[in-house]
């Protein structure tokens, strides 16, 4: 007996017919519920990854091995938000026998943990189960903000192709574990966001969270800084009709100030605290094992990768590269907000950053750059196919990097 088939596909009608219902029934669901559906999928996918890797995971620092889901994702960085809300910040920094200062919750900006520690003080809940819901619940506020974002510039199949890649991308599980990057992300794209609306006074308080989230405030208002200037010139010039007009620009001025003060809030605070003027920067560069150099990191590591010739020419290449990237017609399409902030958080990278296995994780803040890749082709299969690369390369992130092995030196490679 044969099945009938549909348009010479070799797939039986009734199925074609079953998809093409579905497909219509989740078009006609809201926007909001059509993102809320695909970032809940796409965090039961790396779920279930996690849960795979768990049981593979061997002896480590934390539990016993084999642990479960909820004990497997509340490692690493998880730990030191938990020991914030439970003993807060050092009013002395810890320091060795020659005087070195050591890891401390200095590191780890105040927002995230607050959060949770209040929503533990309500509920009773143990501060890792405060952190994960509160994560949990900002990563997927984080895929409905990126939509309205990604709707400025493009239609909604787009925008919801540019969430797919962001909800999937390699490094995309952080935003179900209990680190900072999930409220981070929220608040980054809601002041983009508003950015682009133009409505700055708005994004004031936002901005102010945002710089107590992470470290991403300095980027940040290097980019409303430049900003600033980009429109100045234009309005001196009148390119375009839609010029800003002087409210715009006084507005737009004033939270640039905001954040640039905004930005040093978190290093200020840890002075206050400390008496140590260092103090923030010296925590931060404990975990790279040697001072803040601007732009050092990136050879040094080039020439451990690469020798000492190309090791020196790799961070241009890398720049120029990343440079081209951004006049890419598809990436042109995001408009001057949206590329200024992938230009200045790159920068900020390059300038600041030791560059190292958490490095993967440290480019999430570039999401704006999954709508470019989602404009780069409409077709389905090229859509697709990146989303299943995605998907296989988390599984190789959190395998590699999440679950703990230690190395032949001692220690391991952070996520």
């Amino acid at each position: 007996m044969s099945t009938a088939t549909r348009g010479g596909t070799g797939v039986p009608a009734s199925i074609q017919a079953l998809v093409l219902r579905y497909r219509s029934t989740v078009r006609a669901w809201p926007w909001w519920m059509q993102v809320a559906a695909l970032y809940v999928a796409a965090r039961l996918v790396s779920a279930g990854i996690f849960m795979a890797a768990a049981l593979q995971q061997g002896t480590n620092p934390w539990f016993p091995p084999k642990p479960d889901y909820w004990n497997f994702i509340n490692i690493w960085d998880a730990r030191w938000y938990a020991r914030v809300i439970e003993d807060g910040y050092p009013t002395t920094l810890p320091v060795d026998a020659a005087g070195n200062v050591q890891e401390n919750t200095w590191a780890f900006y105040p927002l995230y943990p607050s959060l949770a520690g209040g929503l533990s003080s309500l509920t009773g809940l143990a501060p890792a189960a405060s952190l994960t819901i509160i994560a949990m619940l900002a990563g997927l506020g984080a895929a409905l903000v990126t939509y309205l974002l990604f709707r400025h510039k493009a239609d909604h199949g787009t925008a919801l192709w540019g969430v797919a890649f962001f909800a999937t991308f390699p490094v995309s599980a952080v935003l179900q574990v209990p680190y900072g990057e999930p409220l981070s992300l929220l608040l980054l794209a809601a002041a983009l966001l508003l950015v682009i609306r133009r409505q700055y006074l708005w994004a004031v308080p936002v901005v102010v969270l945002l710089c107590l989230s992470r470290p991403v405030g300095v980027p940040f208002a290097a980019m409303l800084g430049l900003l600033l200037i980009f429109r100045v010139v234009q309005r001196i010039r009148r390119s375009q009709a839609d010029v800003h007009t002087t409210r715009d620009l006084l507005a737009l001025t004033g939270l640039t100030a905001i954040a640039g003060l905004s930005a040093l809030a978190w290093p200020a605070a840890a002075w206050a605290a400390t008496g140590d003027i260092e103090a923030y920067t010296k925590t931060e560069t404990v975990w790279r094992g040697h001072d803040l150099v601007p732009f050092k990191p990136w050879f040094d590591t080039g020439v451990d990768l690469f020798g000492p010739v190309l090791g020196i020419l790799a961070p241009f290449i890398f720049v120029v590269l990343f440079a081209v990237m951004l006049y890419l017609p598809p990436v042109m399409r995001l408009g001057v907000e949206l590329r200024l902030w992938c230009a200045c958080y790159m920068g900020y990278l390059i300038t600041f950053l030791h560059p190292q296995t958490s490095t993967f994780r440290m480019l999430l803040p570039l999401f704006p750059l999954a709508l470019g890749a989602a404009l780069l082709s409409r077709s389905r299969a090229y859509r697709g196919t990146v989303v299943v690369m995605f998907l296989l390369l988390q599984i190789v992130w959190i395998v590699w990097l999440w679950a703990w092995a230690q190395l032949p030196g001692g220690g391991d490679y952070p996520p």
